[in-house]
């Protein structure tokens, strides 16, 4: 069974950390993003079906970007599962349906691999939706 925490009881340390280093990663990505001349439109985007962490635009182009931090960036490729990928497909299509106005654009799913000391890696079409 699944430990469950009251709403009292501040999350681990742990926990913590790896959230703020999630974060930073994200603000490093979006940063790396904008200077290769993409606009952001959404970070952290939030649906029943999963999270995109990056929404980006770049002329008639959507990227759906996935961050991953890791001490090394082979051990952040290697961090973005098969069911990860289905749950931001699915987070993208809510985001499309809220965006509609986006729909005829270009899509693409990108990972952007993030370890300390070392620029972003951009991965760009680094999966893609067909089943």
């Amino acid at each position: 069974m699944a430990k469950t925490r009251s709403p009292s009881t501040p999350p681990a340390p742990e926990r913590v950390a790896a959230f703020q280093t999630g974060i930073s990663a994200e603000t490093r990505a979006a940063a790396f993003l904008m200077a290769k001349g993409y606009r952001i439109l959404a970070r952290r985007f939030k649906t029943p079906f999963g999270e995109i962490d990056i929404v980006a635009q770049r002329r008639k182009l959507i990227a759906f970007v996935e961050v991953k931090a890791r001490a090394r960036l082979d051990d952040a490729a290697y961090a973005l599962t098969p069911r990860q990928q289905q749950r931001i497909i699915a987070a993208a299509e809510a985001w499309l349906v809220a965006n509609p106005n986006h729909a005829t654009y270009e899509l693409r799913f990108d990972a952007m691999l993030v370890a300390p000391k070392r620029l972003p890696q951009h991965l760009p079409a680094a999966f893609d939706a067909s089943p």
